[in-house]
């Protein structure tokens, strides 16, 4: 049985930790820092910090948030916002990420993700993939990309296998529908990604209650379970995600 990760997203504006609902009505949630601490200590497995607003802003990832979590970290930091070429992502693994999630460059450039997994290896490449549902796709699920402000008239799972096939090591799907909600992960989508990429998959958007970090892995076939709002609110705390996963008969690291 494969051991299941649970991962904390710092979502980071202005220098600060933010949460909102469906990427907007951002409420303040912290220090990066702190957080990032406070996460190892609670027993995360990996860490997420999405510069949110870097590619809305046409800038690149400020690399001194990059610089101040991973030094009070050991565990993996996967960072994403505003990566658009192979200097970005030397720049921002040179600043302690051990991974780069790419987005809205990706989908304008497929390119980058063949050429970064030729330089950088596929295990520190991740292609997060934003989508909300339409009928009109194939699968239901339309790609949007700049921060889930622009859809792409492209199917989302097409996009994913299309990722795999380019040498991705990882597929983060966030369902613009859950985002922030707490009301559960699009279990739909997610599974979509998970059976149709033979990749780890980070399940992301929309966790709430134990019961759902359970149904990302089982119904939704994630090996990764991200969340923020439940983690930065304190509504949950890491290990009794990990406790009841446990409970449950899954693989966890306590």
């Amino acid at each position: 049985m494969e051991t299941i990760k649970i991962m904390p997203c710092l979502d980071m504006k202005e220098g600060r930790v933010v949460k909102g609902v469906h990427f907007v009505d951002l409420k303040d949630a912290g220090d990066p820092v702190e957080n990032a601490a406070f996460y190892q200590k609670e027993g995360a497995d990996e860490l997420a910090m999405l510069d949110i607003a870097a590619t809305l802003e046409n800038r690149k990832t400020r690399l001194e948030w990059v610089k101040n979590v991973s030094a009070v970290i050991d565990i993996p930091l996967t960072v994403g916002g505003g990566i658009g070429s192979l200097d970005d992502i030397e720049a921002v693994l040179g600043a302690g990420a051990s991974k780069v999630s790419m987005n809205s460059a990706a989908v304008k450039n497929p390119a980058l993700i063949s050429d970064a997994a030729a330089e950088f290896g596929k295990d520190r490449i991740t292609v997060a993939v934003d989508a909300r549902r339409n009928k009109a796709m194939p699968s239901g699920f339309e790609l949007v990309v700049s921060g889930g402000t622009r859809p792409v008239e492209k199917d989302a799972i097409k996009w994913a296998k299309k990722c795999q096939e380019l040498g991705a090591g990882v597929i983060l799907p966030t369902s613009m529908d859950g985002d922030g909600t707490q009301a559960g992960y699009d279990l739909e989508f997610t599974k979509a990604i998970s059976d149709a990429v033979d990749l780890p998959v980070v399940a992301s958007g929309g966790a709430g209650t134990l019961e759902h970090f359970y149904e990302a892995v089982v119904s939704g076939g994630a090996q990764i379970v991200l969340a923020a709002s439940v983690f930065h609110f304190r509504t949950l705390r890491i290990r009794e995600v990990k406790e009841y996963l446990r409970d449950k008969g899954l693989e966890v690291n306590l």
